[in-house]
């Protein structure tokens, strides 16, 4: 029997309207994930055979959102006029050299790569953000999907309970999981002082009560699904099921940053991207495979010189605390720590000494998972307005991150019109970092 569409439509409406009423009284209102049952979902750390031995096993990804300059952070250009006023500072690493803005990170300097030839073809923040992400062009008949969800589709989950993928402060511009299944759809976190919301059950509610309602809510599934086997209705009902199983689980507790002590979480910053670090380190701890920490401010078209040293201290006290704490608990072989933007900014100051949007030339940063420290990709000259010297595009970059973790970069997904995409496009790893 063929449905007519608009009838169908009324009455998943109203059946997921009674489903969802039931499981929002029950408490369970979260996880934009289905579970990793869902068709294309990928098993738990499936292992591919390779001719090298990856060692990164989770990335925390840390994104600089707005465009971070590079000539006052990790490419200055001291005693120039497009150095501006910005110092140079000597590192721990001999031929590592940083803007004074990190006067932390340069005592870690023995442990990143510093990648100063990136370089973009796209100078606008959105489209910028989502190539950065995606390595591919933005288009309005398809959404990419991030690393994060390809690593989960291409690698799957190492914990079944948690989410393969994490976003902590994300902006409605990240892609995601894009044509992706929802199994591999990042878990956003907002505010990470404040836990994972909507995952206890409500006040006077007991375990009892709890079961009897969740069996009402999966009878009404249940019908239904039997009814419309389809997989975006499986996949509804699966991401519930998740959310039930990570309520009862103890990993739980890797949200609840309670857990540290005052002197850890002071080490990495008391402002939500220092703390939103933190989680990151006790979600890869409980095996989460990539999370994403956000820092915005970067955009200074305007007051460059007094608003850069103020992001980078935000940024300097984090990311050598979280260096320092995987180090001591000896997770930072594994975990691939990123450091990365749109675009960076103008040589030229202008005449609000401020720096404009600049894609030609760049830097990111890579540290653990294999890479090796204390070195520098890349080269631009001597005014920081071009790449001189190993060029990097934005796909190869990305394509470093996949094979410091092990992902084939050739393995085809197709969207669902048919059409073949790989993780990281055309790009090419720099293989000579790891």
């Amino acid at each position: 029997m063929i449905m007519n569409s608009s009838l169908f439509s009324d009455e998943l409406n109203r059946r997921r309207f009674v489903s969802l009423a039931a499981k929002s009284f029950l408490g369970v209102s979260i996880l934009p994930w289905a579970s990793h049952n869902s068709l294309d979902g990928a098993g738990l750390g499936l292992n591919r055979p390779l001719n090298y031995a990856p060692k990164a096993k989770n990335v925390i990804y840390l994104y600089m959102s707005g465009g971070m300059t590079h000539l006052d952070t990790f490419d200055p250009k001291t005693g120039t006029e497009t150095g501006g006023p910005t110092q140079t500072i000597k590192t721990n690493a001999d031929g590592v050299q940083l803007a004074e803005n990190l006067p932390l990170l340069a005592n870690h300097a023995n442990k990143i790569a510093v990648v100063r030839g990136m370089t973009s073809t796209k100078g606008a923040h959105q489209q910028g953000n989502y190539f950065m992400h995606t390595s591919y062009a933005q288009r309005s008949t398809i959404v990419h999907p991030s690393m994060g969800a390809w690593m989960t589709r291409l690698d799957g989950r190492f914990n079944p309970t948690l989410p393969g993928a994490v976003v902590v402060g994300g902006g409605s511009r990240h892609p995601l999981s894009g044509f992706l299944s929802t199994s591999h759809q990042p878990l956003a976190v907002g505010n990470p002082n404040e836990g994972l919301k909507n995952v206890k059950r409500l006040w006077g509610m007991t375990e009892e009560k709890f079961e009897q309602g969740l069996d009402l809510s999966q009878r009404l599934d249940g019908s239904f699904i039997q009814k419309y086997n389809l997989e975006k209705v499986n996949a509804y009902s699966d991401m519930y099921d998740d959310a039930v199983r990570l309520m009862k689980s103890k990993d739980l507790q890797a949200f609840d940053l309670k857990d540290e002590s005052e002197s850890t979480r002071e080490s990495y910053g008391s402002d939500n991207f220092g703390q939103g670090v933190l989680l990151a380190r006790r979600l890869v701890e409980r095996q989460v495979r990539f999370v994403e920490v956000q820092l915005g401010g970067w955009d200074t078209h305007q007051n460059n010189f007094s608003r850069v040293p103020e992001r980078c201290s935000i940024l300097d006290q984090a990311l050598s605390a979280l260096l320092d704490d995987l180090s001591k608990r000896g997770l930072l072989e594994e975990t691939l720590v990123v450091l990365a933007t749109e675009f960076g900014r103008t040589p030229n100051i202008n005449v609000n000494d401020g720096r404009d949007h600049y894609p030609k030339a760049f830097s990111c940063m890579l540290a653990g998972g294999g890479i090796r420290g204390g070195q520098v990709w890349g080269k631009t000259d001597e005014e920081g307005r071009e790449v001189i010297e190993n060029k990097v595009e934005i796909p190869d970059f990305n394509a470093t991150i996949a094979y410091a973790l092990g992902l084939p970069l050739d393995e085809i997904i197709y969207s669902p019109t048919r059409r073949p995409f790989t993780l990281s496009d055309k790009g090419h790893p720099l293989t000579q970092l790891i």
